[in-house]
């Protein structure tokens, strides 16, 4: 008997609908795989199963009661939602690296104490869980200062943790490392031959063995098994001409690190870091998670306060020698999971753009004819020209992480730091974006990329740096 038994399924927002007569069967032990496009649907989907949004025709679940597996459906978001102490989730991009607000959010630790508790859950497997994601490093560290690949472990090991019979997992692979991915497979093709259902919203080529079944959607339909393979590649446009500029560089060192350390108490984030980028250098960024990457970001884009007891230079200038936060921001284009995670929720598209114009988190600014030129000229460029006055946060998270994308170029910068800019995007899309950057790199622009996978990285790379457990393990020409 199917445990999940879905016959055309229509899923609506308003007048607009979503999914459209969607049918298939889901049977105990099977792995399936959502496919398409930013915006197909695929999420809505994975809510609809799990009952979090409301469906007409039939969604029928059918739990086996002789399984060991808890009669359950658990959907796993696309990003780890915490509180405060106080239940809020009002936090702000630089707090996790302002010691003094150190104490401001559980600790990994409690938040698995609790999760286990809640569910009753078995120590032992927890255990094993930490053991195999490589985890039990951050256990003592507040969930806000955490990086994304290490929020999605967490995710992670509390879902792999409860072994529900059906487990839906939208974007698994967000943030992880090749390792971490690796062995995330391994526990999943375990689950699937424990029994358990498993569908996974994703895009990524390197799935579990057990990742059999596929279903494509396009528009919110199915896409037939003879036409699934053939998604739609977006054609490249000419770039935008105000990119076609090289950047007005003030100085030809971009950054100059010597013998740089962070530490928290007793504990080094960084140690023993010694890094020179010049101007039109192109820098791939690497290393596994918690290794340190967005920590030295952070030294860079003015967003750390410890960047004044150490010995750095930013475009020609200490650190320390009167030039101000915003002086420095003013140079640099940056996108980050982070940032995103903090991004204002009531900026339109437009006006999420526009905010690079200032630096600031939305747009509270009037444009220049210039700048609105600019803007217009890059919304549609990035096809997001019809779509420009709507809510970033109603578009789906590709749509998102391309309008932040266009806000990290508008002011065209001396500096790009793109901290794992394609996370969220379709292969269409993360071929479309570093397609992007290889050309926008042909005018000179000075470049920090963080990248996990080979495969899916810009040509334009130049040099590498790789970091590993706080330090320098790699530093070359690329």
């Amino acid at each position: 008997m199917a445990l999940l038994n879905i016959e055309n399924l229509f899923v609506h927002y308003g007048l607009k609908t979503v999914l459209h007569n969607l049918s298939f069967t889901i049977n105990a032990g099977e792995g399936w795989v959502i496919r398409g496009e930013s915006g197909s649907g695929k999420t809505t989907l994975g809510k609809a199963i799990s009952g979090q949004l409301r469906s007409t025709g039939q969604l029928k679940i059918d739990f086996n009661p002789q399984s060991p597996l808890p009669a359950e459906v658990l959907f796993v978001e696309s990003w780890y939602r915490f509180t405060n102490l106080e239940g809020d989730r009002n936090f702000y991009y630089q707090q996790r690296y302002n010691h003094y607000q150190r104490k401001d959010t559980s600790t990994v630790a409690h938040e698995l104490e609790q999760y286990g508790k809640e569910h009753s859950l078995s120590n032992a497997r927890l255990e094993e869980l930490l053991t195999t994601l490589n985890y039990h490093e951050v256990l003592d560290e507040q969930l806000f200062e955490i990086s994304s690949g290490e929020h999605k472990k967490l995710q992670l090991v509390k879902a792999l943790w409860l072994q529900p019979q059906l487990l839906i997992i939208d974007q698994p692979y967000t943030g992880l490392d090749v390792r971490s991915r690796a062995n995330l497979n391994t526990l999943l093709n375990q689950y699937t031959t424990a029994g358990g259902a498993l569908l996974l919203i994703s895009n990524d080529m390197e799935l579990p063995e057990c990742g059999t079944h596929f279903i494509t959607l396009e528009a919110g339909r199915i896409v037939p098994a003879d036409k699934a393979l053939y998604l739609k590649e977006q054609i490249a446009k000419p770039l935008p001409t105000f990119l076609l500029s090289p950047p007005q560089y003030t100085s030809q060192d971009i950054i100059s690190m010597h013998d740089v350390a962070v530490r928290y108490d007793e504990k080094y984030v960084l140690s023993d870091i010694h890094w020179q980028v010049k101007a039109g250098e192109r820098w791939l960024l690497q290393g596994p998670n918690g290794s340190g990457k967005s920590t030295l970001l952070s030294l860079i884009t003015a967003d750390h306060p410890q960047a004044y007891a150490n010995h750095i230079t930013l475009f020609g200038v200490k650190r320390g020698d009167g030039e101000s936060i915003w002086d420095i921001k003013k140079r640099i284009g940056l996108i980050s999971p982070e940032l995103h995670w903090y991004f204002d929720a009531n900026a339109t598209v437009s006006q999420s753009l526009a905010s690079g114009f200032f630096d600031s988190n939305g747009q509270y600014q009037k444009l220049r004819y210039a700048q609105k030129q600019q803007l217009e000229e890059l919304l549609k460029f990035l096809n997001l020209f019809d779509v420009r006055n709507e809510l970033l946060t109603t578009l789906p998270l590709g749509k998102q992480r391309l309008a932040l994308l266009g806000r990290t170029i508008i002011k065209n910068p001396q500096l790009l730091v793109l901290d794992e800019p394609c996370q969220g995007l379709d292969h269409q899309q993360t071929r479309y974006f570093n397609h992007l950057v290889d050309t926008i790199s042909k005018n000179g622009v000075t470049i920090i990329y963080v990248g996990h996978f080979e495969s899916q990285l810009p040509a334009c790379l130049t040099h590498k740096l790789v970091l590993a457990q706080g330090k320098m393990v790699v530093n070359e020409s690329y």
